[in-house]
């Protein structure tokens, strides 16, 4: 239970409270939990984080362990760091870009340099769309499982899907387009999935890097 309260910590509103600092909102449900005001704290929580869980069922996780509740008060009360403020663009066709706010002003994050990323399922997915409509075959094969990649490279993977297959993946990819930016993408251990078109695409996480696995 407690670790659920330190996890709806990163989804305070940071216009709540204060000056509207982070520093000021983290605070101010620090105090609140450490008080046990159950309502206090949950206003201070995102929009998306009240959807997760009801006013009734915060309570009781504040009510059904104080002691537990107010230590983890007092150690979001004592962070070791200043904090940093990020912020994600979604665009028109499911690309994502994250920003990161330095001295009052929004900066472009590093990871937008990745133009193929595998650190999450849906960058991998718009790496994936990207490497295809760009025909870099030696990076489409980054995206492939390795229980996949016996007797596959670049050049047949080049052979197939611009010859026999080329109808098939361009109506994949196109589907995919369309449906990125607002699919919602479950994720379990090590897989994920994502509905798109009649389909759904299925992913694997191997060493840490987001891989698709199947068209459906």
């Amino acid at each position: 239970m407690c670790a659920i309260l330190a996890f709806l910590a990163a989804g305070c509103g940071a216009g709540q409270h204060g000056d509207g600092s982070p520093q000021s909102v983290l605070h101010a449900y620090a105090r609140a939990l450490q008080d046990g005001e159950a309502d206090a704290a949950y206003r201070l929580l995102s929009d998306e984080a009240r959807r997760g869980i009801s006013l009734e069922a915060f309570r009781r996780l504040v009510s059904d362990d104080p002691e537990g509740v107010r230590e983890i008060g007092r150690a979001l009360d004592r962070p070791t760091a200043a904090p940093v403020v990020n912020a994600t663009l979604t665009t028109s066709g499911g690309e994502q870009l994250d920003l990161v706010l330095e001295n009052g002003r929004w900066r472009v994050d590093a990871s937008a340099v990745d133009l193929y990323p595998q650190d999450t399922p849906r960058r991998a997915i718009q790496g994936f769309i990207r490497a295809v409509e760009r025909k870099r075959y030696d990076v489409v094969m980054r995206y492939v499982p390795t229980s996949h990649q016996e007797g596959l490279d670049r050049a047949k993977l080049q052979a197939a899907w611009e010859g026999a297959e080329k109808d098939e993946i361009q109506q994949v990819v196109a589907a995919l387009k369309q449906s990125l930016a607002a699919a919602t993408i479950e994720e379990t251990g090590e897989r994920a999935t994502m509905p798109y078109g009649a389909g759904t695409l299925e992913l694997v996480r191997e060493h840490g890097l987001w891989k698709i696995e199947n068209f459906d």
